[in-house]
């Protein structure tokens, strides 16, 4: 079975829709299956358009679109980013991992598995307090930050009792009073999991595919590439935001990128946002020798990210610390536009704030406030703003 097709199954049955007997979330795979049957039913390439939005986009165009010169890919993406976005802003994020440690999953890159807890020598920490993390997000918006993600160590609220996550609960409600957009990784959800996040005033839940289904076995075997997307669909049935990624450099090939790109941008809809995320191996761990991907890596992957999901916050993550100010310059210039701040990522080291102020005033850049309309750059700091008749301005200079 082809990867597409497996990726289709998965999806039809990810796919969630209201039962009318009982009221519970049931899935339902007909809407997906005829999605992804209409997308691959024709036999011609597809006529693309620079700029819009398709959700049939085919394995074989991405792996041609990794393959292209990387200045031309970078041209056409930064093209692709004014159309859709202010290309002068982006947001600042901040990730506190909210309980570290002992988690029973056993991704191979993660230093928070319990599976080799004595090689990392992590130890496992309780949930924060309400308080404390209701500090921490205060802090983060004095810096600058307009997004605050929570990150647990967990394989779901399931796992860890209704307290628990009733606490993460509360803390979801007091940040977004706080006028922050808030988004939580907090492992699989249920469908009625994330109903109460959403309830709580959830705005974006994280649940990052990681790579390619082909090469997902060799990064974890304690859950499978459809619990992810089961995950995803709950989150887009109740209604939040959907923030799915990647991590380059856990040995997989350049046809595993395009791979995972294609999964994510054949979603029945594209992410709201992106993580491209830069392995940053954790000695203890099985991945501790694996390289990381180059600077001009990350460059390739968030143009093609770019141009296959136009409207989409394409998130310069993990690994940012070990880039030149030159390669983060290109990492915008091909379509980047959200970055984390704070000195560390979970449990990984992090951009310090000062290095961040001086890159965002060598490059002009401005922060992205938050609750910007989706695909839309917003108003800026000169008072102008991004609004659709620049995008069409934008695209009749294009023409020209």
């Amino acid at each position: 079975m082809s990867v597409v097709a497996r990726v289709s199954r998965a999806l039809s049955r990810a796919s969630l829709s209201r039962a009318c007997a009982d009221g519970r979330v049931v899935a339902s795979a007909n809407a997906l299956r005829d999605h992804s049957s209409a997308a691959m039913s024709q036999t011609a390439t597809p006529t693309r358009e620079l700029g819009a939005v398709y959700t049939d986009w085919r394995k074989e165009e991405v792996r041609a679109m990794y393959a292209r010169p990387l200045l031309e890919l970078v041209h056409d993406a930064a093209r692709v980013h004014r159309m859709h976005h202010d290309p002068r802003q982006v947001q600042r994020c901040t990730l506190l991992s909210i309980k570290t440690g002992g988690c029973p999953e056993t991704c191979n890159y993660c230093a928070q598995s319990s599976s080799w807890k004595g090689e990392t020598k992590l130890k496992a920490e309780k949930l924060m307090g309400v308080d404390e993390v209701i500090e921490a997000a205060r802090r983060a918006k004095e810096q600058g930050s307009t997004r605050f993600c929570m990150g647990t160590a967990w394989r779901g609220p399931s796992q860890v009792g209704t307290g628990q996550f009733e606490r993460v609960l509360e803390m979801t409600r007091e940040v977004k009073e706080m006028g922050m957009e808030v988004c939580a990784t907090l492992g699989m959800l249920t469908p009625e999991q994330a109903v109460q996040l959403k309830d709580a005033g959830l705005t974006a839940y994280n649940h990052n595919l990681d790579t390619s289904p082909e090469y997902y076995g060799k990064v974890t075997t304690s859950r499978k590439y459809e619990d992810r997307l089961n995950t995803i669909a709950a989150v887009r049935e109740a209604g939040i935001s959907v923030c799915c990624g990647g991590i380059l450099g856990l040995g997989e090939e350049e046809a595993d990128r395009a791979s995972l790109m294609t999964v994510l941008a054949t979603l029945p809809e594209h992410p709201e946002s992106v993580p491209i995320n830069a392995l940053v191996p954790v000695e203890g761990t099985p991945f501790k020798d694996m390289k990381p991907p180059s600077g001009l890596e990350m460059v390739r992957a968030i143009a093609v990210a770019r141009i296959l999901m136009p409207a989409t916050v394409v998130r310069l993550s993990a690994g940012r610390i070990n880039m030149t100010p030159e390669t983060q310059a290109l990492c915008f210039l091909a379509g980047a536009n959200s970055v984390f701040t704070g000195d560390k990522l979970l449990t990984t080291p992090n951009n310090e704030k000062d290095e961040d102020a001086f890159l965002f005033e060598e490059l002009g850049l401005e922060g992205r406030p938050a609750f910007v309309p989706y695909g839309a750059g917003g108003p800026s700091s000169d008072g102008s703003e991004w609004t659709e008749s620049m995008h069409r301005q934008a695209q009749q200079q294009q023409k020209h």
